[in-house]
């Protein structure tokens, strides 16, 4: 299946030191109308479904990253954004680079190797406490199981149905995070697993607020080269 992917990079006077939620926040009051922005909708309900823009600071640098409808979205609004706010701080913007592409999504035959760089926010408040449960060699197995059902749930909202079977494979550890003020493990390491993920989409948890980040190990070693 093709997806069509647009990421949004900002290049701000100085380093941001802050969380893609506060990005998000700022997206949100200035672009209320458009639901897929925040998810908001009428009679203070929510829109439940996998984000199609995703925001993200990485390594200082903030990041806007749109799924087909939300890609069309980000090409619409792209003159808009002068500066950001992150909080009470703001940052103007020194320059905006805009990439669109279109990506394969889905099973392959091959073994793909990724990577989480932002924490994964796996576990719920019951596997929460199976986790716990496990010894170190179970620990492992329980996590593939949720990164499956992870892809799973993300191609269901995408619009792709998984047919043959998906086999991965997580090394990890654990990390403490904050979501809402509240502290959370998530996860950062490797996987291997034979399914076509886009760089920079999240897994997990809390995507659009910038968690489960992940990036193709051989991207990321072209790029340290």
């Amino acid at each position: 299946m093709k997806v069509k992917i647009l990421v949004f990079n900002f290049i701000c006077e100085k380093s941001i030191n802050d969380k893609g939620n506060k990005l998000r926040g700022y997206f949100a009051d200035k672009f209320k109308e458009y639901t897929l922005i925040h998810h908001h909708l009428e009679n203070n309900k929510f829109l439940y479904k996998f984000p199609l823009i995703q925001y993200k600071v990485l390594n200082g640098k903030p990041q806007v990253l749109g799924i087909n409808e939300g890609a069309e979205i980000l090409q619409k609004i792209y003159e808009e954004i002068e500066f950001l706010k992150f909080g009470d701080n703001i940052y103007p913007v020194k320059e905006k680079q805009i990439v669109f592409r279109t990506e394969e999504l889905g099973i392959t035959n091959q073994i793909n190797n990724y990577k989480f760089i932002t924490p994964w926010l796996a576990l719920n408040e019951e596997n929460y406490k199976k986790y716990n449960s496990l010894d170190s060699v179970s620990r492992p197995e329980l996590l593939e199981k949720i990164l499956i059902g992870n892809i799973i749930s993300m191609s269901k909202s995408l619009g792709y149905v998984v047919e043959e079977k998906i086999v991965a494979k997580v090394k990890a550890r654990s990390t403490q995070v904050s979501l809402k003020s509240i502290p959370m493990i998530g996860f950062l390491g490797t996987f291997q697993v034979n399914f076509h993920l886009p760089d920079y989409l999240g897994l997990g948890k809390s995507v659009s607020r910038g968690f489960g980040t992940i990036i193709r190990l051989k991207d990321l070693n072209n790029k340290n080269r």
